[in-house]
């Protein structure tokens, strides 16, 4: 590894202020390293958004620098940008466990995108470049193959945890604290740490503790079992399949994501025996207490397996008086309305309800929570620290938990995607911002989905949409008939006769107006109708939908 005298700088694209998106990049002269490259699911109010992702101006600008984009774990807020980026940048290499690269694959297939360079590491791998050495950590998290990473640069090692928690006994390997002390004892210059639970006190409960409740619930119930849990959280797939095999229960996978899952775990090595899994048609010559379903939905999202088996509109599952459902989650925020619209449809069909309130050991985070979040700080004991992984909350938390743990305060950065930082000779300091930002993907369509596209369907789900259909004669400048009009989300055409009536006279007014005073011109005649039309709706409905005036020329002398 060249040592010399120019500065390493650090950028987060996304992951700061936010969770998800995670995407950060360090860079030194002429190389660029990036770690992960994240989805973000967007809110309620980015309407017909599927992903949010980052906006890659700086990697684009920067192509021909970057040697290679190193991945931390397989979730969705690490890996669900990458079929994306690969579009945008050319990335020469992508560098992930096995699982992770599994998934990384999949989903490259699924969008018709042919890149065969990936290279699978181990927590035993190096990478070298000629300003760079990478190193793997093995980490505790609810998916295997998880890894911290610590990058060692001319200016000095910055270690990028991952997200993680420190589980003594976990369903999978426990995290390799040993080589994170032996990094800290040599010296980290700047540690970038998950701040997703900084918020939450004490310790994550161990994933065992799950392992013992579930069990419990389904050696006592003697009807079927449904569990909805994370598809991503694939050390919980394997507990409950093990948990299953103990207690002579087949299970019925339910969910493409779900599906998806089971088999990368048996792929891996992870499920031994395949013949647990059985379809409804095989369920049928089973008793009641031999079968469990296993299924998504643990957010109360509409087209998930458990809303649709809630609302009776699931094919093969209809729900029985004697099931028992098991929400083996916690609720994202923002997600508890549609969750409790799902629980109350289980309970309207009869069925018993488990969550992690009433049953407090049916899921665990597999973040760490405030102690360990500690326990990290204290074993690579940094120079410098850069909370990320969170909203702006939770790393103001996690700054103040660092401030508590030694770190003195001007060496704690709280930043902001698109703030870089910079290393010289082993000194961290603020530097310029990059231009960065969120990119919306509707379906197909990336980055052509602006705010005001989002403006325009909040109002119309919100007030709906107007639409008059206009016929002028072009040569003799009048209007043939009267406008029509008619409404979506606004109001019911046929119920308000006289208010329709209104709005279709001050059409013909504009209209009348318009072409007696200027000259005809198509898109002049249709922005005077919206700019009358909006104040004079909003003064007799307070409300303003969106008003699309349709124009039917015709050109003939009277």
């Amino acid at each position: 590894m060249k040592n010399d005298n120019m500065t390493t700088s650090l950028v987060a694209l996304g992951g700061l202020g936010e969770v998800g998106k995670n995407m950060y990049v360090i860079t030194h002269n002429d190389e660029i390293i990036i770690i992960d490259a994240g989805v973000m699911f967007p809110e309620d109010d980015l309407l017909g958004i599927d992903y949010v992702i980052q906006d890659v101006s700086f990697l684009k600008q920067n192509e021909d620098k970057i040697k290679g984009l190193v991945i931390t774990h397989g979730h969705e807020d690490h890996i669900g940008g990458i079929s994306f980026l690969l579009n945008t940048v050319n990335i020469p290499k992508i560098y992930a466990s096995k699982i992770a690269s599994d998934l990384i694959v999949k989903k490259l297939i699924d969008r018709n995108i042919n890149y065969d360079n990936i290279e699978i590491v181990t927590e035993d791998s190096i990478i070298k470049t000629k300003y760079f050495m990478i190193e793997f950590v093995g980490t505790t998290h609810s998916i295997p193959g998880s890894f911290a990473i610590a990058v060692h640069t001319p200016n000095g090692t910055i270690f990028e945890t991952g997200d993680f928690k420190f589980d003594l006994t976990p369903i999978g390997p426990v995290a390799n604290i040993h080589k994170m002390a032996e990094l800290g004892k040599k010296g980290v210059t700047l540690l970038l740490s998950d701040s997703t639970n900084a918020l939450s006190e004490g310790f994550s409960k161990s994933e065992s503790s799950v392992d013992e409740a579930l069990n419990d619930i389904i050696s006592k119930h003697y009807g079927r079992v449904i569990i909805a849990t994370f598809a991503s959280n694939i050390y919980r797939i394997k507990h409950i399949v093990e948990t299953c095999r103990k207690n002579n229960r087949k299970i019925i996978i339910v969910g493409r994501s779900m599906e998806t899952s089971a088999e990368l775990a048996v792929n891996n090595g992870l499920i031994e025996d395949k013949s647990i899994f059985i379809d409804n048609n095989q369920a049928k010559s089973l008793k009641k207490k031999e079968i469990c379903i296993l299924c998504t939905g643990t957010q109360g999202e509409p087209l998930a397996a458990l809303s649709r088996i809630a609302s009776g509109m699931h094919k093969q599952i209809t729900l029985m008086p004697d099931d028992l459902v098991v929400f083996s989650s916690s609720p994202i925020p923002g997600n508890a309305a549609s969750i409790n619209r799902v629980i109350n449809k289980l309970y309207l069909k009869g069925v018993k309800v488990y969550t992690n309130k009433t049953f407090t050991d049916v899921h665990t985070s597999g973040h760490a929570k405030e102690e360990e979040l500690k326990w990290m700080l204290r074993i690579i004991n940094p120079k410098y620290f850069m909370p990320m992984h969170g909203e702006y909350r939770m790393l103001k938390q996690h700054g103040e938990i660092a401030e508590a743990c030694g770190i003195p305060k001007e060496n704690i950065f709280i930043c902001e995607n698109g703030e870089m930082l910079n290393i010289n000779n082993g000194v961290v300091t603020r530097g310029e911002t990059v231009k960065n930002g969120d990119v919306y993907v509707d379906g197909s369509r990336i980055g052509d989905i602006g705010s005001q596209v989002i403006k325009d369907r909040k109002l119309m789900s919100s007030d709906g949409i107007l639409v008059t259909i206009l016929n002028i004669n072009t040569l003799t400048r009048e209007l043939l008939i009267k406008p029509n009009v008619t409404t979506r989300g606004f109001i019911m055409v046929n119920e308000n006769p006289e208010l329709i009536s209104k709005i279709e006279h001050k059409i013909t007014e504009i209209v009348n107006k318009f072409l007696k005073t200027s000259p005809y011109n198509y898109t002049d005649l249709k922005n005077q109708i919206i700019l009358e039309l909006y104040p004079y709706i909003n003064e007799l409905t307070g409300r303003r939908p969106i008003i699309l005036p349709v124009i039917m020329e015709v050109n003939r002398a009277s």
